[in-house]
Parts: structure tokens; C-alpha cells; sequence
């Protein structure tokens, strides 16, 4: 049983009139982001059906404003991105992917999950909205899935924001502490006898939001088995099938591979981060033609929920330049 609201067909569904959105709102203004502006934006649910997948997404803003592309991280959704989007549905028009096998979207048959795969998966979705000049932003996951995008497309972004993420660097050698505790995570995180077991797992996981917050975003990863247990929303096939071929995202492109990507690019990273590394992350700035690096403090590697404030005080100085 799924525990949120999504549209049902193709054709897009209101989201502003439900406890879902009123639950949103509480938690913008518990965070202090007080420069919302009080009418309601334009906030659907919907589905497009591209590459024989039916994805969900949600658009914010009206479609005739500058387009955001936004790409969640792994164990992650659509939903990650609300607060920020939110924030800016007023000045732009936002389209946050589920991607395949994440959130309210459909599993790919096949099983294929890797970065090319969801990488054309988001272009598909931008050209069955008929977007062009898209900011394309991505956190984790969803920041190689940007970055795959955009060198297989060169021409297809205004502008790029990486969040908290670097392609793969000469010389590394394995997954980082960070990235080991996210991969613990989400391992730890599959069946829960209850709402409060879950919370306690992402409390101890994730220090910088406060219970309340978790609370009303739960919905979005969990849902509710026959049996009674709470189940995560995502990676369900690839935990039962981890050897399966095409089943991993992949490796990351290398510090050569972004060299191509020329737009006005950003980096983000997470005051405390243990996923992104300075050496890492300047390196990736210096390879970038025009890449921009910034520092938001009080936060970890989920910088965007963590500090959000922080995350679009440093977006919309980047997007005004």
C-alpha cells in the first residue's frame, strides 16, 4: 500500500490542495524560509511514458518560465527536492524526476539501472515536455546521472549544479567512509515492523534534520506491505538481485569525460561532508571549463534537506550571475 498521493494516469494532478502540500508548508516554515510567497504555485503529480517506462514526476511553476531539471540521489525521490522546490516555483518552472526504480516510478523490466539508462531517460522526459536550455541540477546519484547527460548532450543545459558529488578521480581506490555509510544506509534500511523503527534508523543516519521533519517525509520512501511491515519504495530488485547484470549504476564518468561539459557549472558541497572531499571536489572544479565551487556550511552530504537555506542561498546567487 503506498502511503502518498501521485497521479494515476498521464494526466497531471493537483497536489496543492492535499495534507501532503499543507504538511510542506510546515516544514518551509520550521526551517525559517520565509520568502515564499503565500499564493499557492502551480504543484502537479504525473506521468510521462518514454524509453517503455512509465515515469513520474513533479512540476512546479508554470512551464513558460526557465526550466529546472532536478535529479534525486539514490534510496532517494522526487520528494527530496520539495522544499527547494517550493522556494522556487515562483521564479521558475521545476521538473523533479522519479528516477527508474526510485519513488513512484515504474521498474524498467529489464532491470537496467545504470547511469546511460537513466541518463536518457531524463533527456526523453525534457524532450516529451518540449524543454530546451534546461538548468539541470543533480545530488549524488542523480548529480552522475547530470553529469552523464550532459556529455552525451553537450548543448543541452544552461547551466549544471552537482551537489555534494565528483566524477571518478585518477587514483582512487574503492568507496570512501562516506560513501560506505550511505551504502550501510540504505542496506539497513529495507523492512520495518514500524513507522517509529524507521525514523530511529534515519535519526541516527542523518543528525541535521529533526524528527518532525523526517516524520512527514517518510511517506515518500516507504510503503506498507501486506503483511503489515514497512518496506523501502526503491533498489527492492536490486537487493534481491545484486549480481545481476546492467543492475548498478555504474561507474562514474572520469575527470576527462566532464572536461566536455563547457556550461556555467556549480559545485556544491556539504560543510561536513564525507562524501565529498575538498581535494575532490576543487579538482573537479578545475577541470570544469567554467566551474564554480561553494561550501554550505551545518550540513552533510544530503546538503539541499540538511541546510536548506544554505543550499538556495548559494543556487540563486549561482542562477543570478
Amino acid at each position: 500500500m503506498y502511503l502518498n498521493r501521485f497521479a494515476s494516469s498521464t494526466k497531471p494532478t493537483d497536489m496543492t490542495d492535499s495534507d501532503e502540500f499543507k504538511s510542506l508548508l510546515t516544514s518551509a516554515s520550521d526551517l525559517g524560509l520565509t520568502d515564499i510567497n503565500e499564493s499557492k504555485p502551480r504543484y502537479v503529480s504525473r506521468n510521462v511514458v518514454v524509453n517503455g517506462i512509465r515515469i513520474h514526476l513533479l512540476e512546479w511553476g508554470e512551464p513558460s518560465a526557465p526550466t529546472i531539471l532536478l535529479l534525486h540521489g539514490a534510496n532517494q525521490s522526487s520528494h527530496s527536492w520539495d522544499l527547494v522546490s517550493l522556494s522556487l516555483a515562483q521564479t521558475f518552472h521545476i521538473v523533479a524526476i522519479d528516477q527508474r526504480a526510485h519513488g513512484d516510478t515504474e521498474w524498467p523490466r529489464d532491470g537496467e539501472t545504470n547511469r546511460e539508462s537513466m541518463a536518457l531517460d531524463a533527456h526523453a522526459v525534457l524532450k516529451a515536455l518540449d524543454v530546451e536550455n534546461a538548468i539541470v541540477i543533480g545530488h549524488s546519484m542523480g548529480g552522475i546521472v547530470a553529469m552523464t547527460l550532459l556529455i552525451a548532450y553537450p548543448n543541452l543545459a544552461s547551466r549544471a549544479v552537482f551537489v555534494d558529488i565528483a566524477p571518478e578521480l585518477p587514483g582512487s581506490s574503492g568507496p570512501n567512509e562516506g560513501q560506505k555509510q550511505i551504502r550501510e544506509f540504505i542496506a539497513s534500511a529495507r523492512e520495518f515492523e514500524s513507522i517509529d523503527a524507521y525514523i530511529d534508523r534515519v535519526v541516527d543516519y542523518d543528525p541535521f534534520r529533526s524528527r518532525e521533519h523526517i516524520r512527514r517525509t517518510l511517506i515518500y520512501n516507504l510503503m506498507q506491505r501486506s503483511d503489515g511491515k514497512y518496506v523501502s519504495k526503491n533498489g527492492l530488485r536490486r537487493a534481491a538481485q545484486p549480481t545481476r547484470p546492467g543492475n548498478e549504476l555504474g561507474t562514474r564518468p572520469t575527470i576527462e569525460d566532464i572536461r566536455s561539459i563547457d556550461c556555467p557549472a556549480l559545485i556544491v558541497r556539504g560543510g561536513e561532508s564525507r562524501v565529498l572531499t575538498v581535494e575532490a571536489a576543487t579538482a573537479f572544479q578545475e577541470a570544469l571549463p567554467a566551474g564554480q565551487l561553494t561550501t554550505v556550511p551545518d550540513c552533510g552530504h544530503n546538503v539541499h534537506s540538511q541546510n536548506t537555506a544554505g543550499f538556495l542561498k548559494a543556487l540563486t546567487t549561482f542562477l543570478k550571475v
